[in-house]
């Protein structure tokens, strides 16, 4: 049998080696000189020396398997993991895209001698005769950038990683990459060590169960800072990967994969009347952006994939469809709106987005089946407190009235609807929707609680004691929310709640998807995403007030507002 080279042979028993020997107090003094007492006692309470890692190139994965018996590291029973975030950071210094780099993860037992129960982490490139692989393998070997230590975050939340980071960063450490792996459910964070680290490490790494991708975006966004070009080149092609997924969900790539294996590229060629040849490609470059996995039997969906079939029950097909049709057209005209104030889809279709929808039965009902994709963010709802406070014990002496304004196909309001019994739901919407919210809500079950009423929000129906108004206001400008707002407050009896679900964009200029919104609301509606104070002053201007807000997913929040003094 061959054997690993002689260079691997000798890294894994100096790694083994060195993990049993060290403990985390000394270990992180050596790694971060200068630590003080109160900064290792910190580190020390939240984080356990957990492994070394290191990258070997053995020809296959039964050859590391004896390699690793003969340094007294046995993986016996373990099943070796993809690494997402190795075989990404090697497709990107190589300029490469990430097929091809089948890196495995394996993490054989060692016992230190304080007794604690640590691993070896092999990340495995095989490397086969003849694979093109030599080349990196040889300058991953001499540069050794996979080689790190590890340290587990136990306990963790936000505030604990923010903190934890901090203090690395404090002590010289400076953002490296990381990435999560949905395979394993792990966050790592990775770090140059300081310059003048003991260590004989040049990297660190904090590892944490779970997803903590909030806490990453932060630690990525340092990461990109100190590389401004392939940061802007990044950037720039931003509008190739929305047309890709636009596209593959548009031919139906991923509902032609199967569910239970691989598939073939020259088989989803044949599903979909697509060329093999330039469909292979397509799906390497969503390889790397982890839409799909690539093994010897296929492709095959991960989660995030599985969002673009129409079948999935959280689908986003809708909202990739539009982003990549015709709101994605009108931004290339984003300039007319800069130049002009006036919104861009208007100047290349002739009309606003809503009537042009409602001469085009396919996109209003495509906009719609769009709305719902991202319903994610109502699941909290339901649980409001005014829902409960209005849930008497006597319900049938009692009927509440939610009225939704503009309600869609009736999303949100079949979830109130289902989670409380005692209400009754009206929704109020254009002709042509009506239909489609009836259908929709008549299936889950709580249609027969429900009226329709077809008309504009000149239309509100009286007495409710719930009115809601979900992702409406930053359709419009100021003077029309006025209007939309005065409405409500016309119609709303005293004792009356109402709930605005929008996304708010954050006081700090802090990263938030309704940042992004704000952007696509100006350049295809006119209207405009806003911050919580400027919500409260549209309602004080209409007689109501701003008394509650709660975050829901998404980057959404949950407006509560009554009339004044009530």
């Amino acid at each position: 049998m061959m054997t690993t080279t002689p260079p691997d042979a000798a890294r894994l028993r100096a790694t083994a080696d060195f993990v049993r020997e060290q403990d985390a107090p000394g270990l992180l003094q050596l790694l971060l000189p200068g630590l003080d007492g109160p900064e290792l006692r910190a580190l020390v309470e939240r984080c356990r020396f957990a492994h070394a890692a290191l990258l070997v190139f053995p020809p296959d994965l039964e050859t590391l398997r004896a390699e690793l018996t003969d340094c007294g590291l046995a993986s016996d029973g373990q099943q070796p993991q993809p690494s997402v975030v190795v075989r990404g950071r090697l497709a990107a210094r190589h300029r490469r895209g990430v097929e091809g780099l089948d890196v495995q993860i394996l993490r054989p037992q060692v016992l230190s001698a304080d007794g604690a129960r640590r691993t070896v982490e092999v990340f495995a490139l095989p490397v086969p005769p003849d694979s093109g692989l030599a080349e990196i393998a040889a300058y991953e070997r001499d540069m050794q950038h996979e080689a790190h230590l590890a340290f587990e975050v136990e306990r963790p939340d936000p505030l604990v990683l923010h903190g934890l980071r901090a203090i690395l960063v404090r002590r010289g450490a400076v953002a490296d990459g990381g990435g999560y792996n949905p395979h394993e459910d792990g966050t790592v964070f990775y770090f140059t060590a300081p310059a003048d680290s003991k260590a004989g490490y040049q990297r660190v790494e904090l590892y944490v169960r779970g997803d903590h991708r909030d806490v990453l975006d932060v630690h990525l966004r340092e990461h990109a800072a100190r590389q401004p070009a392939e940061t802007m080149l990044r950037l720039l092609t931003g509008a190739w990967t929305t047309q890709a997924l636009a596209t593959v969900a548009e031919m139906r790539v991923p509902d032609a994969m199967s569910a239970d294996a691989g598939t073939s590229v020259e088989v989803l060629a044949a599903r979909t009347g697509t060329d093999p040849d330039s469909l292979s490609r397509l799906l390497c470059y969503l390889t790397m952006l982890d839409v799909v996995t690539h093994g010897r039997d296929g492709y095959r969906l991960t989660r995030l994939g599985e969002l673009l079939r129409e079948d999935d029950p959280h689908s986003m097909r809708p909202l990739a469809l539009m982003y990549g049709g015709p709101f994605y057209q009108s931004f290339a005209h984003l300039g007319h709106t800069l130049r002009t104030g006036a919104e861009a889809f208007r100047h290349l279709f002739g009309e606003n987005h809503f009537a042009y929808f409602a001469r085009h039965p396919e996109l209003s009902e495509l906009f719609d089946q769009s709305m719902a994709a991202s319903s994610r963010m109502f699941e909290p709802i339901p649980e409001h407190p005014v829902f409960a406070a209005k849930n008497t014990a006597d319900t049938t002496a009692q009927t509440t009235t939610v009225v939704d304004i503009a309600g869609g196909n009736g999303e949100l309001l079949g979830r109130l609807l289902t989670t409380h019994p005692h209400l009754h739901g009206v929704l109020l919407e254009r002709p042509h929707v009506v239909e489609n919210a009836r259908r929709s809500l008549d299936a889950a079950g709580c249609g027969d609680r429900c009226t329709y009423r077809a008309g504009d929000f000149a239309d509100m129906p009286t007495g409710g004691d719930v009115y809601v108004l979900s992702r409406i206001l930053h359709d419009w400008d100021d003077e029309r929310c006025r209007e939309i707002l005065s409405h409500c407050a016309r119609v709303m009896p005293d004792h009356a709640d109402l709930l605005i679900v929008e996304r708010v964009l954050p006081t700090d200029g802090s990263a938030s998807l309704a940042t992004a919104w704000d952007l696509h609301m100006m350049c295809n509606v006119g209207g405009r995403e806003r911050r919580a104070d400027h919500y409260a002053r549209l309602l004080a201007d209409a007689g109501l007030e701003l008394v509650g807000h709660t975050p829901l997913p998404l980057d959404a929040a949950l407006l509560h507002a009554r009339k004044k003094g009530q």
